[in-house]
């Protein structure tokens, strides 16, 4: 099992920034990708970013240019710099880690970004 605790989130007026980390213990020894989706309120969950351990990072649509996702292997955590933040980006974001094609979660955390 792999578990995984987000923190960083809060509320945010437009075009501010907020920076999620995200840290993932237990059989973490063979996690190949970590990353971020989010969900706002009658929505379904959806991308925002992911990243393997070799660095290659993919964007959702709408974040990319604005998000930025890193991952330190060492200390085995993710990131997610969010810049030019919108009301829309309003959701709770939650940390995912895919190991042996198996999806761990985390417990979300809530960003809001007022207008």
């Amino acid at each position: 099992q792999v578990q995984l605790v987000e923190s960083g989130g809060g509320l945010v007026q437009a075009g501010g920034s907020l920076r999620l980390s995200c840290a993932a213990s237990g059989s973490i020894s063979s996690i190949n990708t970590m990353g971020w989706y989010r969900q706002a309120p009658g929505k379904q969950r959806e991308l925002v970013a992911t990243i393997t351990r070799g660095g290659f990072a993919n964007y959702g649509d709408s974040v990319r240019g604005r998000f930025t996702i890193g991952i330190d292997n060492a200390k085995n955590m993710v990131y997610l710099q969010m810049n030019s933040l919108k009301p829309e980006d309003t959701a709770v974001y939650y940390c995912n880690a895919i190991r042996l094609s198996n999806n761990f979660w985390g417990q979300g955390t809530q960003v809001t970004v007022s207008s």
